[in-house]
């Protein structure tokens, strides 16, 4: 079993929301993998789920950089 840090509830496969405010913009996914705690609902995202999030986010950096006003 594996065991929350911050309630040492029982973990559970499932999936959670994550947020992330980053140089100007919001970006949520509603449903990410990710154990999360029976108890206090805390969730622990796995290390590909997260890589593949930083990839999403520098695709919308660049893409953000690609908006932005040019210099008179």
């Amino acid at each position: 079993m594996m065991e929350c840090f911050h309630c040492k509830g029982e973990l559970v496969w499932s999936s959670a929301p994550l947020s992330v405010d980053r140089n100007g913009y919001h970006i949520t996914w509603e449903s990410v993998p990710a154990w999360v705690c029976t108890q206090c609902g805390e969730a622990l995202f796995e290390e590909n789920a997260l890589h593949h999030v930083q990839l999403a986010l520098e695709q919308v950096d660049r893409e953000t950089k690609a908006l932005a006003p040019k210099a008179a």
